[in-house]
């Protein structure tokens, strides 16, 4: 056998073991969260996190979690807050980048570069001010105060849409505005139509984001009727010991609807994503 047939061979094997490893490695939590979700409180406790539980058909941790998280309520906040935090980020990032891209004035190239340095601070720095300026507005406990500051300026929801409008030709702009077009008509009837991919990828981007939310959540939303489904999963944790039965049952139940979103849209998170991709 010649030696460059054994290198293809092991860079095969090496690519194969590779896949499988890292398939593991993601699919363990995942695997072992269902195990979990199925075992009684007794049968946890005196189990390892891999032994199979002796029901399968134990849906009483399911119903607990449910239940006593009120994870309906939280389901509903959530979804009030996904709503409006996508739609509000992704007409603020699209009207940003619009004059960005297509108007030259003095300032362009400092606000972009701005915008880029404010990536660059941690946002654990800013919490102070931040939370002082939110409690001075009134907006401490107020889904509607946690929803503005989740749609907030977000800069790779900006430069995602530069990147798309900076491949739009400028012709269509040009041919409107002589045809009469003001400038919003030109950006609502002939260029937000063509920002499809970018859409969907900020989307997703900010979707999933605002949904796994849980630091902001927890400081700005801590009335019981105001949490969000991330803060329902941490009412089975306290100081006299953690409920993991049903913390994984409440995981589960949190990623039904993700999976149900998924799998509805996939053809357009795909094309999307893909789009951005190319685009960028």
């Amino acid at each position: 056998m010649s030696t460059s047939r054994m290198k293809t061979i092991a860079w095969k094997i090496f690519q194969y073991f590779s896949l499988i490893f890292f398939s593991f490695v993601a699919l363990l939590p995942v695997v072992s969260c269902v195990v979990t979700a199925f075992k009684s409180e007794q049968e946890y406790m005196s189990t390892n996190v891999m032994e199979m539980p002796s029901n399968w058909l134990n849906f009483q941790n399911f119903i607990d979690a449910f239940t006593k998280a009120h994870m309906g309520r939280a389901f509903v906040n959530s979804v009030i807050i996904l709503v409006f935090v996508v739609l509000g980020s992704v007409m603020v990032g699209s009207m940003l980048a619009y004059v960005l891209s297509r108007f030259q004035f003095p300032g362009n190239g400092l606000i972009r570069s701005l915008f880029l340095f404010a990536t660059l601070l941690p946002g654990i720095a800013m919490q102070v001010a931040t939370y002082q300026l939110m409690y001075n507005i009134g907006f401490i406990n107020s889904l509607w105060g946690y929803i503005i500051l989740s749609m907030g300026t977000d800069v790779m929801a900006i430069y995602v849409f530069i990147q798309f409008f900076e491949n739009i030709p400028t012709s269509l702009d040009e041919s409107a505005f002589m045809d009469g077009a003001s400038y919003f008509t030109i950006f609502f009837k002939i260029l937000f139509p063509l920002l499809k991919p970018a859409i969907v990828t900020v989307a997703i981007l900010k979707g999933v984001g605002t949904y796994n939310e849980y630091y902001n959540a927890s400081l700005y939303l801590q009335s019981e009727k105001l949490k969000t489904i991330a803060l329902s999963l941490y009412t089975f944790t306290g100081p006299l010991g953690n409920k993991y039965n049903l913390i994984c049952a409440g995981v589960i139940i949190s990623l039904i609807p993700a999976l149900i979103v998924f799998i509805a849209f996939q053809k357009q998170i795909y094309s999307g994503l893909t789009a951005g991709a190319v685009k960028g």
